[in-house]
């Protein structure tokens, strides 16, 4: 284990395996002195004395050894050694005959450095190992005396002790907090940096894919979904793009799909991808930001409408910058289940949704006039009651066998008021698309009539 690395173990949490050497080293040798003092007070040799300071003294290179030992390095071996601290030193403290002064300042070092290096759990095996000492010296040493004379060799070399344990600890703290000040510090920065990657890499992935990356217990799996599919793209952009320069069409493309990403978003629209100057969203794909399949239709649809109002607010802008002729956009919609999800290799992925829905509504955008918003029949009935549709009739389409019925959309009915050009209404028996707009002079009076002829017929007749 690297001396700059924090311990990870759960009771070593605040030093490195060196400092907690120097602080067990300082605590072996305040003893040793001790106890040296003491023999010098007797001016005689005491074996027992004697040998204990020798085992003070190999026990501090041995706990060194195991400590730096990768393999041995554990929290049960600080365990151990705390109640090694405090066993030699309860037996350093009956060999002073426990006097006072040294006793109190070498067992409040024991147990502040347990404390130091894990909390409670390092203090009870520092506790035990005293305790066990105490007795150990008290019945089996037969150190029973107690001794209140302190001499001032004995509390000079525990005082000095005491006093170089606590300068120690007082700069390695210092050194410490630095450290983890520096740590501290730089972890905010790599946070700060992880945030703004992580809002940048956002900005590139659908919604549902960076919730799922956000949330690991949310994977991403491919389901089938009622979806309300978008497809949109600019009319004779291919010729646009060949008649501009580089710069300008750059500049004319990103803020185009700008706004046009303002406004999806605005509808909650899941923007699946950007082909060029296409665009391909869908609606009811994402579980958190759906409404029901009804909703989140009608929303797609405010969103073509406001994409197109948006376009005529462009349209004065790129006039400013030398773009005569106004460029105009087309849009498919279509409403119905889909595969929805990632498709590709291990190596790389893409979210979208896949099916004859989709198709259908790629086709529908291909098949509309510059301006116009083409729904499906499976779209116009969810939104009929919210948004006014004119009837296409049917047709044909590439990959389908069949002729498919389309709608245009006009606007949004409450935005209609006076200014209402068609009227639709269907019940059991009775159909009615009234379109004025494509009604002539010469046949106004025909339609009237036919419509007061219909409305007295239906008065006067008797439903059972």
């Amino acid at each position: 284990m690297s001396d700059n690395q924090l311990l990870k173990n759960p009771g070593i949490e605040l030093f490195s395996t060196r400092y907690q050497y120097y602080f067990r080293v300082l605590l072996c040798f305040s003893a040793a002195a001790a106890l040296i003092a003491a023999m010098i007070k007797q001016q005689s040799l005491d074996v027992i004395i004697a040998t204990l300071i020798i085992a003070i003294l190999i026990y501090s290179s041995i706990a060194y050894w195991f400590s730096n030992r990768q393999e041995t390095n554990s929290p049960a071996l600080y365990y151990v050694l705390n109640s090694i601290d405090g066993l030699l030193i309860s037996l350093a403290i009956s060999c002073l005959s426990y006097n006072p002064l040294p006793s109190v300042l070498l067992i409040c070092m024991v147990q502040f450095n347990a404390l130091s290096q894990g909390g409670a759990r390092h203090w009870l095996a520092a506790m035990f190992g005293a305790i066990t000492g105490t007795l150990i010296g008290y019945f089996l040493l037969g150190k029973q005396s107690l001794d209140l004379n302190t001499s001032l060799e004995l509390s000079a070399a525990t005082l000095l002790g005491t006093f170089a344990y606590i300068c120690i600890y007082g700069i390695c703290s210092f050194r410490q907090q630095q450290k983890l000040t520096a740590e501290n510090n730089q972890l905010r920065e790599e946070s700060r940096q992880h945030k703004l990657h992580a809002y940048k890499l956002s900005r590139y992935l659908p919604p549902p894919v960076w919730e799922s990356m956000s949330n690991n217990d949310k994977p991403l799996t491919t389901e089938r979904k009622r979806l309300t599919v978008f497809f949109s793209d600019i009319v004779e952009f291919s010729q646009l793009s060949e008649e501009l320069e580089a710069e300008t069409l750059t500049e004319l493309l990103n803020s185009y799909l700008t706004e046009m990403t303002k406004i999806a978003n605005h509808y909650n629209g899941t923007i699946d991808k950007f082909m060029g100057d296409a665009i391909m969203i869908m609606f009811g794909d994402n579980e958190n930001s759906s409404q029901g399949t009804k909703k989140d239709c009608i929303n797609c649809i405010s969103m073509a409408i406001a994409m197109r109002k948006r376009m005529k607010v462009l349209q004065k802008k790129w006039a400013e910058m030398g773009i005569k002729k106004p460029m105009q956009i087309r849009m498919g919609i279509n409403t119905g289940y889909c595969t929805v999800g990632t498709f590709g290799t291990n190596r790389n992925l893409d979210y979208t949704a896949l099916g004859p829905h989709v198709n259908l509504a790629s086709r529908l955008e291909s098949a509309g006039q510059p301006g116009e918003i083409l729904v499906s029949y499976e779209t116009w009935a969810l939104i009929k009651d919210v948004i006014m549709c004119r009837d296409k009739g049917q047709i044909t389409v590439k990959g389908f066998s069949h002729p498919i019925q389309v709608y245009q959309v006009v606007t949004h009915r409450k935005d209609l008021g006076s200014n209402q050009s068609y009227f639709e209404e269907n019940t059991e028996g009775f159909s009615m698309h009234l379109d004025m707009e494509k009604i002539r002079n010469y046949d106004k009076d025909k339609v009237i009539s036919a419509l007061i002829d219909a409305a007295n017929r239906l008065k006067d007749k008797v439903i059972s």
